[in-house]
């Protein structure tokens, strides 16, 4: 069997109707994984997981849940119901603006869904890790962690603490069998992308798409299938030796620009 391999783990995945959140509940599912899809929309969610059924042999299925919301997220894990072997935080929001153009709601937005959204889900999942002495937690985080980029003053904030969050996790918790890393990717194409271009460059798509193309050293963006091949690496077997890590999918953007 391969080291790559998921089979008898139990995956829950936040924000796994679309985008990244949904290519790494695809790719969990074809490495022999049971997912749990989450999103705020439960009729995509379900959608989401019939698809993964219908395509693989895995056991999938789908929960709509406001990760912002205590007994929310409480209600949905219980119904979930134990184990949880593997926690993926991808659900979040994003936001542009800068120190004096953001608002006090528009920061709240964002971490009511990027930084308290994941400390609930990892909150909820927990006890079933401690009780079982073992799992593994992935959170989505960014480079806009540890880079500065422009005009992303709300969005890098919160994507500081789910970097923070996820070393004191794994730090915390490594003695009961449980590592915890997060990732941080440069811009991806994802539905989120396309949607933000029609919106603001109407008829000039294709020349804005070249430009955030060029952002990365390596001349494209990346794709959500990359994204979840990391994730895919960090739950499985292969890396039990990583814990309290923060693993770049970048394009050279950080360290080549």
């Amino acid at each position: 069997m391969s080291s790559l391999a998921l089979n008898d783990r139990r995956a829950v995945v936040t924000g796994a109707a679309s985008g990244i959140g949904l290519a790494i509940a695809q790719t969990f599912a074809a490495h022999g994984a049971e997912v749990v899809l989450i999103d705020l929309d439960p009729v995509k969610a379900a959608a989401a997981a019939a698809a993964i059924v219908s395509r693989t042999a895995a056991v999938a299925s789908g929960y709509g849940c406001d990760v912002s919301d205590a007994a929310h997220v409480a209600k949905t894990f219980a119904e979930i119901g134990g184990p949880v072997d593997i926690l993926v935080n991808s659900a979040g929001v994003s936001h542009i603006g800068t120190l004096l153009s953001t608002t006090p709601d528009e920061l709240d937005r964002l971490y009511a869904v990027n930084v308290r959204g994941t400390f609930l889900a990892m909150q909820a999942a927990m006890p079933t890790m401690v009780e079982a002495g073992r799992g593994v937690i992935v959170n989505m985080a960014s480079i806009a962690a540890t880079a500065g980029l422009s005009e992303r003053f709300a969005y890098s904030m919160t994507k500081g603490a789910v970097l923070s969050m996820t070393l004191s996790v794994a730090k915390d918790y490594m003695a009961h069998g449980i590592r915890c890393n997060c990732i941080s990717p440069a811009r991806v194409h994802t539905p989120f992308v396309d949607g933000y271009l029609a919106k603001n460059y109407a008829g000039r798509e294709a020349e804005q798409m070249a430009v955030l193309a060029a952002a990365q050293p390596i001349g494209r963006m990346g794709t959500p299938e990359e994204v979840a091949t990391m994730a895919l690496y960090l739950c499985s077997d292969a890396a039990s030796f990583i814990t309290g890590i923060d693993m770049p999918i970048d394009g050279g953007f950080v360290n080549l620009r």
